[in-house]
């Protein structure tokens, strides 16, 4: 089971950020085990900039990536851009469109494959409500975005 689990980065990322804090701890486990690191957070927000800005900060707040290396915050910009497109059906527009999310997101990096030369990589997972900004008119969305370090 460990050598499949190893290999599902996304699936790990999107299941810590569709799990509440009780369900997690068999996932958490597992990433520890693997070495790898990860961190939780909620965003809500008519903009993407705040999206984007709340998932970079807790990423470096919680030392999956390094603020002062450009590779990694490229790569994790890369994989929280593809993220959103998901939750946004492609169109990476929210207030433009009258439209609104509430995410709970989840960082993942780590080493998914057998083969060490592979790399690191990082996944930005998603999960939450997107609709109109009022109250019971939003429904489900979910988006996951991976990319190599």
């Amino acid at each position: 089971m460990l050598k499949e689990a190893k290999a599902r980065i996304g699936r790990n990322a999107i299941l810590l950020a569709m799990l509440d804090e009780e369900e997690e701890l068999e996932i958490a486990r597992l990433l520890d085990h693997l070495s790898w690191r990860y961190c939780k957070g909620k965003v809500g927000s008519m903009e993407l900039q705040k999206i984007v800005a709340a998932i970079e900060t807790a990423a470096k707040r919680n030392h999956i990536v390094d603020g002062g290396l450009y590779r990694e915050m490229h790569a994790l910009y890369h994989a929280v851009v593809e993220a959103v497109q998901g939750v946004t059906r492609g169109q990476v527009e929210l207030g433009d469109l009258m439209r609104t999310v509430g995410l709970r997101f989840a960082v993942v990096r780590g080493m998914p494959y057998e083969n060490a030369a592979e790399g690191e990589w990082i996944a930005v997972a998603l999960y939450g409500t997107i609709g109109a900004p009022i109250r019971g008119l939003e429904h489900e969305t979910v988006g996951l975005g991976i990319n190599h370090i």
